[in-house]
């Protein structure tokens, strides 16, 4: 895994471009995200990156990531474990399949990469770290939605140089204005 002190020398010792959403009880970031994705291409912005699809009302959260660049391309990210497993049901190697989106954004030098979470995998040094490192790497700001279980591992990703945020469109918008100033 990037060290933290890597990635405050890749942004020259300033504050890390990357935020995330904190995930509360009853709150749908995926839908923020979403939204706040499509807010941004449609002012010229180039956004790319994996979000999940907003859930619907009474259902569980897809286990799928979509491409922000190709809506027809979905990753399903499920580990099938069976209906009584307990523990993380993300597939590993279906999100290394879905980290090719972070690879191509981060060559394309896109003006900021969304990320579905910051989660188990990341949290153990796994997932798509190594992607989000590249990005902060070459400053393009990254947006991921974290649950608050893995807080600790996000800041220590971040050397404490990172964006809390809290699932409110006001508070992702105005992240973002401080990067990229109002066109």
């Amino acid at each position: 895994m990037p060290d933290s002190a890597s990635l405050q020398t890749a942004t020259t010792d300033r504050k890390v471009p990357f935020a995330v959403v904190i995930q509360g009880e009853g709150d749908d970031p995926d839908a923020l995200m979403a939204r706040f994705a499509a807010r941004l291409r449609q002012s010229g912005w180039c956004v790319r990156g994996l979000i999940q699809p907003p859930r619907l009302p009474g259902q569980p959260r897809p286990m799928v990531v979509l491409d922000l660049d190709d809506e027809s391309s979905l990753y399903d990210i499920a580990n099938p474990l069976g209906p009584n497993a307990q523990g993380c049901r993300v597939d590993p190697s279906a999100v290394a399949d879905a980290s090719v989106v972070l690879r191509r954004a981060r060559a394309e030098g896109a003006d900021l990469v969304m990320v579905n979470r910051f989660g188990t995998l990341e949290a153990s040094g796994g997932g798509l770290v190594a992607e989000i490192a590249g990005l902060l790497s070459d400053s393009i700001p990254v947006l991921a939605v974290l649950n608050p279980r893995y807080l600790q591992e996000w800041r220590d990703f971040t050397a404490g140089t990172g964006t809390e945020l809290p699932p409110r469109m006001e508070a992702v918008q105005e992240w973002f204005d401080q990067l990229f100033p109002p066109r």
